[in-house]
């Protein structure tokens, strides 16, 4: 009866207690238990009822990530500023994908890199999410959607871009006032709790809104971080230690930063030793994706100097394809996929637009993907938790400029549009209603109002 009693069969789902023992013995391999043979075969056994169940959990986290940045990519309106209050939103007070200093970090990284800030935002919250998949899924689902219309756009509809005074634009331009409000809003309340960090997010917003040029969003954060080392960093000695020695993910990410700086060495050359104009195109846009900072409409004036002296196109279809780009959801660097369909013209001109896509975004990837291994070694510093602490303060100094300047002195030409900003402003905050529906709203009330 004992031995009957032993062979009854086993019932339950033994996979959390397997992936549990497994866990504990890769951690704690010096005190774990020693397993038993029969105990060793029983888990073996257990494994391979395991298995299976692997490949759909990482399916699954790719078809959220999938998701959450596919409606995002057809919802974002307002620009790169408006976006980081659309991501705050989704994944860190809807989702909860990570906190808000997560979040500030990334964002601070994101700014003192070259390249789209928000589009290298979503390639590290896709990573974070489900790995280089979840990345590269990420970055595609929030870009295609604003690069097929920017395709269509070039296809034929040129006569309907210089229409940048429309009133159901102008209900997105209110839209990101609220947007951009409640972000900076949420985030000063996290990130600026004491005195010190309180006046060093209005220092912050001081310095970026009496001085022009992109590198100034850049220096604020930089003195930000130098005085948040220098009035925490007693505070916050202790930090976890960094990994023992260079894993694979630091390897790969090495190379990335590595190919980044060859291609931008070796495509010129390229060019000149070939003459081609295929290569020619995506290293101008490759070119103009790695050397300006602030993203969005900083890489204007480098796009035209890099096109139109050349004769790939005029002012007057560049100019027509700009005021399209302000009516779109997602990126503005999508804009290089008109540019890149109307030089390449003809039935496959679609090829052309993809190609410069290609380009603009590549090193932003590369950048990004190549910092991001090493940004999560060094934020776990106390040194650089100290530093970090001054520099997301700066972080909301620069959205508060941004809100001022800008949004807001775009957004708001009056007082019906005052009442409708605080309108929508309480719409998001108090009544939580979903910032898609906000925009739909504003863009039909705008387009009947005005």
């Amino acid at each position: 009866m004992r031995g009957l009693r032993l062979m009854r069969p086993v019932t339950g789902d033994f996979s959390e207690i397997y992936r549990s023992e497994q866990s504990s013995r890769k951690l704690y391999p010096d005190t774990a238990p020693p397993f038993s043979p029969a105990r060793r075969l029983r888990m073996d056994f257990m494994n391979i009822r395991c298995q299976p169940d692997a490949p759909p959990k990482s399916a699954r986290r790719c078809w959220i990530t999938v998701a959450a940045f596919l409606k995002l990519g057809c919802t974002s309106f307002g620009g790169p500023v408006a976006h980081l209050g659309y991501f705050r939103e989704e994944f860190v007070v809807k989702r909860r994908w990570l906190g808000e200093e997560a979040y500030a970090d990334l964002v601070a990284l994101c700014q003192f890199l070259p390249g789209p800030a928000s589009s290298q935002l979503v390639f590290a919250l896709g990573m974070r999410q489900a790995g280089l998949a979840g990345a590269l899924l990420a970055s595609l689902c929030f870009t295609l959607p604003s690069a097929v219309l920017m395709i269509f756009f070039a296809y034929g509809v040129g006569q309907f871009g210089a229409r940048g005074e429309a009133g159901w634009l102008h209900g997105l331009k209110l839209a990101a006032v609220a947007v951009v409000a409640q972000a900076a809003w949420g985030m000063g309340k996290k990130l600026c709790p004491d005195r010190a960090r309180l006046l060093l997010a209005l220092a912050a917003a001081l310095g970026v809104l009496l001085t022009s040029g992109a590198w100034a969003q850049v220096g604020v954060i930089v003195l930000g971080g130098f005085a948040g080392w220098c009035l925490y960093r007693k505070e916050l000695t202790e930090g976890q230690a960094l990994p023992a020695g260079l894993n694979r993910g630091h390897v790969l990410a090495a190379g990335a930063l590595l190919v980044f700086a060859g291609l931008l060495v070796a495509l010129p050359v390229l060019v000149a030793a070939t003459g081609s104009k295929e290569l020619a195109v995506f290293d101008s846009f490759y070119r103009a994706g790695s050397l300006v900072f602030g993203g969005g409409h900083v890489v204007l004036p480098l796009l035209r100097a890099e096109l139109v002296p050349v004769g790939w196109l005029g002012d007057e279809a560049f100019l027509a394809g700009y005021g399209a780009a302000q009516a779109i959801p997602g990126p503005l660097f999508t804009f290089s996929a008109y540019l890149g369909t109307v030089i390449q013209g003809g039935e496959y001109a679609w090829l052309g637009g993809l190609w410069a896509l290609l380009g603009i975004f590549l090193p932003a990837w590369l950048l990004i993907g190549g910092a991001l291994p090493f940004w999560e070694c060094l934020r776990n510093r106390g040194w650089t938790r100290a530093a970090l602490r001054g520099a997301n303060a700066a972080v909301v100094g620069v959205l508060l400029a941004a809100l001022y300047d800008p949004v807001c002195r775009e957004g708001l030409r009056g007082p019906l549009d005052v009442v409708l900003g605080l309108a929508a402003y309480a719409a998001l905050e108090f009544w939580r209603i979903p910032s898609w529906a906000l925009v739909a709203s504003l863009a039909i009330l705008c387009a009947i109002i005005y």
